[in-house]
């Protein structure tokens, strides 16, 4: 079984960065893709940033040049760096796993206040 635990979401003014973690614990052999969701009050869940494990990246149009999904592969965990925050960044963030199976995390809350 594996689990994912997201760290990293608060509170930041518009402008600022955090950088989000998603840490798997457990038989995480054969994920082919992580990625970054949010959903913010009252809207549909978006997919923001998408890591192969081939290395190849993409994200929403909304975040490019903002933000940058990476990974440790030591340590089992995918990063999402967000940088210039918008108001319109505020969100509850998720990570994701798949491959053989889809795993989901908690969710992490990221506020950006304007």
């Amino acid at each position: 079984q594996v689990q994912l635990v997201e760290s990293g979401g608060g509170l930041v003014q518009a402008g600022g960065s955090l950088r989000l973690s998603c840490a798997a614990s457990g038989s995480i052999f054969s994920i082919n893709f992580m990625h970054w969701y949010r959903q913010a009050p009252g809207k549909q869940r978006e997919l923001v940033a998408s890591l192969t494990s081939g290395g190849s990246r993409n994200y929403a149009d909304s975040v490019k040049g903002r933000f940058a999904i990476s990974r440790d592969n030591a340590k089992n965990t995918v990063y999402l760096q967000m940088n210039s925050l918008i108001p319109e960044d505020t969100a509850v963030y998720y990570c994701r796993m798949t491959g053989l199976s889809d795993y989901w995390g908690q969710g992490t809350q990221v506020t950006v206040s304007s």
